[in-house]
């Protein structure tokens, strides 16, 4: 009942920010215990104490501004911390050109997350209904088993590519769209490597969301397990000129080529990721080498030092031309803050 009425309060409150960011505050107080919000009548200041971490089940209805995988980064870097294990169903976009799709974070962000000890069966994130922006209606399952402290890594040596693979999706468009994103993305990928599938993703009905749209990730594997991805989605309708397949098929094979210019042990959408479990590990030394540091992450180092005081080495790798091994890298090596998972329910 207390719960109930602080969300009402809540949403009271949440009326003056921007939507979207007011739907993320949101899941954050539906998988905690104990925080306290308060923002005041211009929406213009937040006040937030967070509470205990508390994970169980959670439905969350995620706002159409932004896709699932803006509330998803959250989820992953704080799931491992819970109380117990998080099993959340979130329901909005699953696919929009502004943040990463959620098949992009279920093929990059979890071997990630195994690297430091997070894995087991209750690991998983599906997609149970595809929704494309603007108008959502897709819906995601992520579990996630709780750890009462993460593993240190050393990861310096990337490898060499092995095996490409990729999924093109398609809702309420002809499944053909598939097809030919398939096509034109291996004119370009089959010139360097011959072990490429692309699998093709059509729902239909109640599965297929509001919305009609199209898009195609691609992870490039290496030898090492370490995971590269690109991703990219048609215009929302109503949004822009229209995309067509053959144009967004080669455009995400040219942005994975681009991504493995850039290289590294971690690709570019999961570095903060990396970077939040090194800090949070145990009191060792870990290492990373990341390709061109994005400026999302930049800003994201400097939170990590305001919040946790950390400071990581940054040493910067030019690879000679002989050995080609693409563009400059960075490896980052930092002292884990010794942080142990203290709310870990004991069975």
């Amino acid at each position: 009942m207390r719960k109930q009425l602080r969300l009402a309060a809540l949403h009271g409150w949440l009326r003056c920010t921007e939507d979207f960011e007011a739907s993320f505050i949101r899941l954050l107080d539906k998988v905690t215990n104990g925080t306290r919000i308060e923002i005041n009548q211009t929406g213009t200041v937040l006040f937030y104490q967070p509470g205990l971490l508390y994970g169980g089940v959670v439905e969350h209805e995620c706002n159409t501004q932004r896709s699932v995988g803006y509330y998803l980064e959250a989820l992953l870097m704080l799931a491992p911390f819970m109380k117990n294990p998080l099993k959340a169903v979130l329901k909005g976009v699953t696919n929009d050109p502004t943040d990463p799709s959620v098949d992009q974070l279920k093929y990059t962000s979890i071997p990630v997350m195994k690297r430091f000890g997070i894995d087991g069966e209750g690991l998983e994130l599906k997609v149970v209904k595809r929704g494309m922006a603007p108008g959502g209606g897709g819906e995601v399952l992520f579990t996630c088993p709780v750890r009462k402290t993460l593993r240190p890594v050393q990861l310096s040596e990337p490898g060499k590519i092995k095996r490409i693979r990729g999924i093109a999706y398609s809702v309420r468009v002809s499944p053909q769209m598939a097809n030919r994103i398939v096509d034109s993305a291996r004119s370009i990928l089959n010139k360097f490597i011959p072990d490429i599938y692309i699998y093709t993703d059509h729902m239909k009905g109640d599965k297929s969301g509001k919305s009609p749209g199209f898009g195609l990730t691609l992870v490039a594997e290496t030898l090492n397990g370490t995971f590269l991805s690109a991703e990219q989605v048609s215009t929302p309708q109503g949004q822009g000129d229209p995309v067509l397949p053959e144009d967004l098929g080669r455009n995400c094979a040219k942005l994975l080529l681009e991504e493995i210019y850039r290289g590294g042990c971690i690709d570019s959408a999961n570095q903060s990721l990396a970077l939040v479990y090194m800090t949070l590990g145990q009191q060792d030394v870990s290492k990373v080498l990341l390709g061109h540091l994005s400026p999302y992450t930049i800003e994201f180092l400097r939170h990590m030092r305001d919040f946790f005081q950390t400071m990581f080495k940054i040493e910067t790798q030019k690879p000679s031309e002989d050995e080609r091994k693409g563009g400059d890298k960075v490896l980052m090596t930092c002292v884990g803050a010794g942080y142990t998972n203290i709310s870990k329910s004991i069975k």
